[in-house]
């Protein structure tokens, strides 16, 4: 036979269910418009898109200068063997939320305005440009390993001679475009509940960043585990998860003094909409992680750590569309739920980010230390 029907399987017709359906309505949402795909109004003109593949999009994908920081600029060599798989969902990850940014501006045509009208007074201007740049760094860190599979070892080590340069300028873009995230909300005092709006927020944005990139980092090696057969050193996400809890604890104590100095504390306790929310998000995204972290068993466990990680990310999740969305909704007039038609294309998106992953895991050296067969770790991510 000059080819091969792939074996049907339940996973490949979720997936070619999904494909089709976000190009079905990827071919409406550029031919028709907005209106024919969402629930936007002019009262309400960030949804999902924004709120969960750009705003949160961003976020997940902080794994990458966290670990370029401390391989490259640190020099802590402990960690090289998560470098790549952490790049390389970075730069997935912003080339995801670039697309789903031409997925929500009206006039996507124009999106190539900041480049030359400049605003240097606007906070969106600056996350356009660190976004740029940085997906521009991405490219170049994860170019190496594209080198290495095509035998280019002279563009591998011209690419090598800038790395140090080029990672600092990550942490530094990266840096900036992660907390003003939290800045385009400073704006709206009098519209975002007060419990998620604070003068703090470029902090809370930048803090809870670093945190879910430690759990991206995880995940990513456990499912890479479970499906292609390669993956991380447990005793390397033990490391990340340790730090994770200092992170967690130092977020959730500035959140508390926040929302003390400001006088809201109580409203933790309303049984408003709002505030169950804001309680369900705290407690997945930082306390129940918190007091998992703190059990070392759970530390040391891969079923553990991948689900201690999957909290985060959900709260994570979570956090980023309260403050887009939900804190957002009782002020504008309206209500706001997300349209098939969005929920699809956001899916979509995703889906194609896992199956560029598998793709680049199968065919380039991403996982540079894989673990062995008869290793305990990997007999326990099979169980997860």
């Amino acid at each position: 036979m000059l080819f091969r029907i792939p074996k049907i399987t339940l996973w490949r017709i979720i997936i070619a269910v999904i494909v089709t359906l976000g190009i079905y309505y990827t071919v409406i949402r550029y031919t028709r418009g907005l209106g024919a795909v969402t629930n936007l109004s002019d009262k309400f003109p960030w949804g999902l898109w924004v709120g969960f593949d750009v705003i949160t999009g961003v976020g997940l994908a902080a794994g990458a200068f966290i670990i370029a920081l401390a391989v490259y600029i640190f020099r802590i060599d402990t960690y090289r063997p998560i470098l790549r798989p952490a790049i390389l969902t970075g730069f997935l990850g912003y080339s995801l939320v670039a697309v789903g940014l031409l997925y929500d501006l009206g006039k996507w045509f124009d999106v190539w305005h900041p480049i030359v009208f400049w605003n240097p007074h606007s906070v969106m201007f600056e996350v356009a440009w660190c976004v740029m740049l940085y997906l521009s760094v991405l490219a170049l860190e994860f170019s190496t390993v594209v080198f290495e599979r095509l035998r280019l070892n002279f563009l591998k080590q011209a690419i090598h001679l800038l790395i140090i340069p080029l990672s600092i300028l990550g942490v530094i873009l990266s840096t900036l475009h992660q907390s003003s995230l939290g800045s385009l909300f400073l704006i709206v005092p009098s519209k975002l509940y007060e419990l998620w709006y604070s003068p703090y927020l470029p902090l809370f944005f930048f803090v809870s960043a670093v945190s879910v990139g430690f759990a991206m980092v995880t995940m990513e090696s456990f499912l890479s585990q479970r499906f292609l057969g390669k993956g991380i050193e447990l005793n390397l996400l033990n490391g990340l998860a340790r730090v994770n809890v200092l992170v967690m604890a130092f977020y959730l104590t500035i959140k508390i003094l926040d929302l003390a100095n400001r006088g809201v504390l109580g409203a933790v306790l309303s049984l408003r909409f709002e505030s169950v929310m804001f309680d369900i998000e705290t407690m997945v995204q930082v306390i129940i992680p918190l007091l998992l972290l703190l059990i070392p068993a759970v530390r040391t466990s891969a079923r553990g750590l991948f689900i201690t990680s999957l909290f985060i990310v959900i709260g994570f999740i979570m956090n980023r569309l309260d403050i887009a969305i939900t804190g957002v909704e009782a002020s504008s007039g309206t209500s706001y739920f997300p349209a098939f038609g969005e929920i699809a294309i956001s899916v979509f998106l995703v889906t194609m980010g896992f199956l560029a992953f598998a793709f680049a895991a199968t065919y380039l050296n991403v996982f540079v230390h894989v673990q062995k067969k008869e290793e305990t770790p990997v007999e326990i991510i099979h169980d997860v």
